[in-house]
């Protein structure tokens, strides 16, 4: 009988989508933690299981890294919300929909959520998020706009400017998750708890809700799961 070839082990280049994935994972940990100046690309091939001259065979030095693990990062939040967006249901549901959706992103993915606020405080310097802008960030945005246009023209919301009314929503979103350290220290609870959680976005519902909904339109319990 012919000798059975043994499958390249992971960390080698002969399994390159999931040694290319194990590095993303452990960069976006890495950056996460201790963001891009402080990360150490030695950490993260340890922690990937490979060694430093393979994840340069990949990513040519670690800015290289950063961008794909920021890539990879809201290319999933990207995934996730647009299947939202992309539903076929009226546009009060279709905001709630997204509103809790995101919120559950944030909740189940705290590495992403930290290295995305690490960039928001660093968006001058990186050159590269004019890239992610344009991927991710824009076409969101759009939909979002249409979203509440489309809901202000059936008389469903309430004439806001959606302008204002998007990026209001998204600090009511992600702001509680930025403030959970400090809202522990004052509370001597924690805020990411999953009752803490499950209460936080039922209020955001009901606040986005109350900001934008008619009074004769506004949804009832339940509408927007």
């Amino acid at each position: 009988m012919p000798r059975a070839h043994p499958r390249p082990r992971l960390g080698s280049r002969g399994r390159p989508e999931e040694t290319r994935t194990a590095i993303l994972q452990a960069a976006v940990r890495e950056f996460a933690r201790e963001g891009v100046d402080g990360a150490r690309t030695d950490a993260i091939a340890r922690s990937a299981k490979v060694n430093k001259a393979l994840l340069y065979y990949y990513y040519r030095d670690k800015d290289a890294l950063y961008g794909a693990a920021l890539d990879h990062v809201f290319h999933e939040r990207h995934q996730c919300l647009m299947r939202v967006l992309a539903e076929d249901v009226p546009p009060g549901e279709k905001l709630l929909r997204y509103a809790g959706a995101f919120f559950d992103y944030l909740a189940d993915h705290p590495l992403h959520r930290a290295m995305v606020q690490r960039e928001m405080f660093t968006l001058p310097r990186r050159s590269g998020m004019q890239r992610i802008v344009k991927l991710y960030m824009k076409p969101m945005y759009e939909e979002l706009l249409k979203v509440v246009r489309d809901g202000i023209a059936s008389g469903v919301f309430r004439p806001v400017d959606p302008l204002q009314f998007i990026p209001s929503m998204a600090a009511v979103i992600v702001h509680y998750f930025g403030s959970a350290p400090f809202v522990k220290l004052m509370t001597h609870e924690d805020p990411l708890s999953p009752q803490r959680l499950a209460a936080r976005r039922a209020a955001v519902l009901d606040f986005l809700s109350a900001a934008l909904f008619r009074p004769t339109a506004l949804p009832v319990e339940g509408d927007d799961q």
